[in-house]
């Protein structure tokens, strides 16, 4: 496309979405790429002799990205009948060698509110979607504060728990690779067993099938408190073994290999059955891994 062409692409399609957004409608608009509408505006900042800021982009780049992002939002409209309408972004941004500290990518991280990295790493291992669970953030979780409190009271502490046994398994990661798994403490093991499952068994979904196309609030919230719970119980069983009985989290997993698996199958319950009955499938599902520890822990004693 035109240089012209390309610098203006972004107003267009912003100019468009508050034409629809103006007769009541809730619009998406998905910006890809802005690095590219980035390049064109350098390039015309160059053609008209601007002064050049950061990597040859124009001093005034932030404020032309800040405007773009600031016609997002909801609104309620002007006239008759009443009606109220929004314009939701999603900027792509495309940094050349992944360099986030390039001024488009530096620029944009201190709009926007929420953020998806997206890993080639993981396409190239199949895993969608392809987002990176650490790097990525959002800033409205104080805003959700109180709708999260309102269904779920336990989900914020579950949901810190299972973002910290990510991240130690990303700690573990090097050492692993330097010295191998059969190193690392029983705890480790553990973190890294529960983390796997986290990734492949809940991060990651399969868009084609009935049960992982979508996934309701109700149904995340039960698979990670299965999750943790198993963590927690587990690594309790360790602390809570008696000096002159060595318990390694092999055992554990032996003697919970069911509800092991029952945990990387958590997936295939399918929500087209109802809340009513996949609540109720996780409710006995919680109540059979706490059973199941206490028969461990009492065979220990």
């Amino acid at each position: 496309m035109p240089v012209a062409a390309r610098e203006a692409s972004i107003y267009t399609g912003i100019t468009l979405s508050e034409y629809f957004r103006d007769q009541g409608y809730n619009v998406a608009m998905m910006a890809d790429s802005t690095s590219r509408w980035a390049e064109a505006l350098r390039e015309i900042s160059g053609r008209l002799a601007e002064m050049p800021a950061d990597s040859g982009y124009p001093a005034y780049l932030g404020a032309r990205l800040a405007s773009f992002y600031e016609r997002s939002g909801k609104v309620t409209c002007l006239g008759n009948p009443s009606r109220e309408g929004s314009v939701t972004i999603v900027g792509a941004v495309s940094p050349p060698g992944g360099d986030f500290s390039e001024p488009v990518t530096s620029a944009t991280l201190g709009i926007v509110q929420v953020f998806w990295r997206l890993e080639k790493r993981l396409a190239q291992r199949k895993h969608f979607p392809s987002v990176n669970w650490l790097l990525s953030y959002s800033k409205y979780l104080q805003a959700l504060e109180p709708f999260y409190d309102s269904f779920d009271a336990d989900f914020q502490n579950i949901r810190r728990k299972a973002s910290l046994i990510l991240q130690l398994e990303e700690d573990l990661t090097e050492i692993v690779q330097l010295v191998g798994k059969d190193s690392l403490n029983e705890s480790d093991k553990i973190t890294l067993d529960i983390a796997r499952i986290l990734r492949d068994d809940f991060l990651q979904q399969n868009g084609f099938s009935s049960y992982d196309c979508y996934c309701p609030f109700y149904k995340t919230v039960a698979m990670l408190r299965c999750f943790v719970s198993y963590y927690d119980l587990a690594q309790q069983s360790l602390e809570q073994a008696p000096a002159d009985q060595k318990l390694t989290w092999n055992q554990i997993k032996q003697q919970t290999y069911d509800i092991f698996k029952k945990l990387e199958a958590m997936k295939f319950q399918e929500p087209s059955t109802g809340e009513a009955a996949v609540t109720a499938w996780f409710k006995e599902f919680q109540d059979d891994i706490q059973a199941q520890f206490r028969s461990l822990n009492e065979n220990l004693v």
